[in-house]
């Protein structure tokens, strides 16, 4: 670490010298952080660190007075290290990688090369910064993000299963649509050869892994709705008609904070549900939504539009006008779904149920 003292002594003369900011640009990864400093209109230094936090720290810390701002992209790695340097009061900023201005070309790529690129970009004013959430938040949030992963799985098996059946020509148990007990008890009765029993068998012990495993996180899902941060944000949001109490609590830890919102069209970028539009001249043209953000809160708030328009006529009136100006379905209930997460946004920023959507 002395050469790297050496190399930020060399960053602050330049900096004292001219006059201008520092901007670092790091490439975090499992083991190791690739470092570039932007500063008199060109990359000074680069270096590479271990990835431990505290090491990061003590070297940024050295260009404090002189840092414009740290930049880094999201990742596996987390927010640990952003946490870290706001502790110390360093201007730190993470940003998307889907955000990140990419050149049009083919063009090499290396980590010493991306490094030099944020740092840059930073310095330019390019990149936009997401929300770091705090470790309570994250921590919230992990226990839905890990009920989704299990559902997600217990939806592959049952998958795996029926495709199964139809492979080897065994006639589905009535009732299998469903999943009910009767259908699973004849699953396990199915005549069938010895190799193919011990087969399905791994399915089936699989298949009550995945349920008890959900149930035992829908149960630590439900106890934190019930603690003090939560508690009445999802009784609020559980009052919109065709929003439950999963959906709920998957609202409130994915869009934390919501007063960091400006308006709805935000949120609904956030969510993934708003369209991508192409604008030239005096043609407009919507098209797929851009599908950014966490896929399991739009598949939940999906879900809970198709609840909404069952139960509530004005929701019901919306979604036919919306079907007769797209002509599909599906599209409808996708502008429904991004109404109701307007909606909900509204209800946990100012804390009013508006009249058309209450229980």
């Amino acid at each position: 670490m002395k050469n790297v003292s050496r190399k930020l002594e060399r960053v602050k003369k330049i900096a004292q010298e001219v006059g201008c900011k520092a901007y670092v640009g790091l490439d975090v990864h499992k083991k190791s952080i690739n470092a570039a400093v932007w500063t008199d209109s060109r990359i000074v230094v680069t270096w590479v660190m271990p990835a431990e936090n505290h090491k990061v720290v003590d070297c940024l810390c050295q260009l404090k007075d002189h840092l414009g701002e740290v930049v880094y992209e999201a990742g596996p790695t987390g927010f640990s290290l952003a946490r870290a340097c706001e502790q110390v009061g360093l201007p730190i900023k993470v940003v998307a990688p889907s955000k990140t201005p990419r050149p049009a070309g083919r063009e090499s790529k290396s980590d010493r090369l991306d490094c030099r690129m944020l740092a840059k970009y930073s310095a330019k004013g390019l990149l936009e910064g997401i929300a770091v959430p705090t470790e309570e938040e994250e921590a919230d949030r992990q226990v839905t993000r890990v009920r989704e992963q299990l559902a997600k799985k217990l939806r592959l098996t049952k998958q795996h299963i029926k495709s199964f059946l139809l492979q080897h020509g065994l006639k589905e148990p009535h009732g299998l649509k469903h999943w009910s007990l009767e259908a699973i008890e004849e699953l396990r009765e199915l005549e069938m050869r010895k190799e193919l029993r011990t087969c399905l068998e791994i399915y089936m012990d699989e298949l009550e892994h995945a349920k008890r495993q959900l149930k035992v996180v829908e149960e630590g899902m439900k106890e934190l709705s019930k603690e003090e941060r939560h508690r009445r944000k999802v009784e609020l949001l559980d009052m919109h008609l065709g929003v439950g109490p999963v959906t709920a609590m998957a609202f409130v830890t994915e869009i934390f904070r919501p007063e960091r919102f400006k308006n709805g069209r935000q949120v609904s970028k956030q969510i993934g549900l708003a369209p991508m539009v192409r604008q030239s001249g005096e043609s407009r043209k919507e098209g797929k939504i851009l599908r950014t953000g966490r896929g399991e809160l739009r598949r939940l708030l999906t879900q809970a539009a198709w609840s909404w328009i069952n139960h509530d006529p004005y929701a019901h009136e919306t979604y036919l006008r919306l079907v007769g100006n797209t002509g599909s379905k599906l599209k409808a209930n996708v502008a429904m779904a991004r109404r109701l997460g307007q909606n909900l946004w509204r209800m946990l920023a100012y804390g009013e149920v508006p009249l058309h959507v209450a229980t």
